[in-house]
């Protein structure tokens, strides 16, 4: 049994808002090329099931790779983003600062002390990893992809390994990035493949110093 999780395609997002559950939010033409090449990935390595958050970015990735694959998208809440951002939505990056003093860099520096937070890292790494081995124990001799959020995935891959959450900005899966996962006590990470497309990739939001 394998699981790939992929992270969804870069937004068209020129603003640089915290878009969190907001609709509207889709893939831009690089996110859309982004997720191309995810499915191109994907495709000859029979992957038997697909699984999405119900957000819009993500559903748009997964639709790449459903084509390419042949499977069905099946929609998961317990996949979506984490609910800190949904008190910091339709705010800019760069106001975060003034608009919720200390949230940011508190999300940057100790992510796993977070006051103000709806759901917690822990949660939220338990409601990723739960899931995921929930879908695992359904698809005991099947590959199948699982499409979310950069903190969704990292928390929920951090769990399922037995790694410190405190570990969430430490080689954070990029837009489209694909993590291969096989079950285990922890559950061991076989891959981490990138797309790679033409000229540089824009920076992420909140930008971090911590490697990609």
């Amino acid at each position: 049994m394998t699981v790939f999780m992929v992270r969804h395609g870069e937004v068209d997002n020129p603003q640089r808002l915290v878009y969190a559950d907001l609709p509207g939010f889709g893939l831009s033409d690089r996110g859309l090329s982004e997720a191309e090449a995810a499915a191109a990935f994907l495709a000859p390595r029979e992957v038997a099931a697909i699984y999405a958050s119900p957000l819009q970015r993500a559903q748009e990735t997964a639709a790449m790779i459903s084509a390419a694959c042949g499977v069905e998208v099946v929609t998961r809440e317990d996949l979506t983003e984490w609910h800190v951002a949904r008190r910091w939505k339709g705010v800019a990056w760069e106001d975060l600062p003034t608009r919720f003093p200390g949230e940011l860099e508190a999300y940057l520096e100790h992510p796993t002390d977070l006051p103000f937070a709806e759901e917690s890292i822990a949660q939220l790494g338990d409601r990723v990893a739960n899931a995921v081995s929930a879908l695992a124990a359904s698809h005991p001799e099947e590959r199948f992809a699982v499409v979310s959020h950069q903190d969704p995935i990292q928390a929920g891959r951090l769990t399922l390994r037995g790694l410190p959450l405190q570990q969430l900005h430490l080689n954070r899966p990029g837009h489209c990035d694909v993590l291969t996962l096989e079950p285990g006590d922890p559950w061991q990470e076989i891959g981490h493949w990138v797309p790679h497309l033409d000229g540089p990739a824009p920076p992420d939001w909140p930008p971090v110093s911590t490697p990609r």
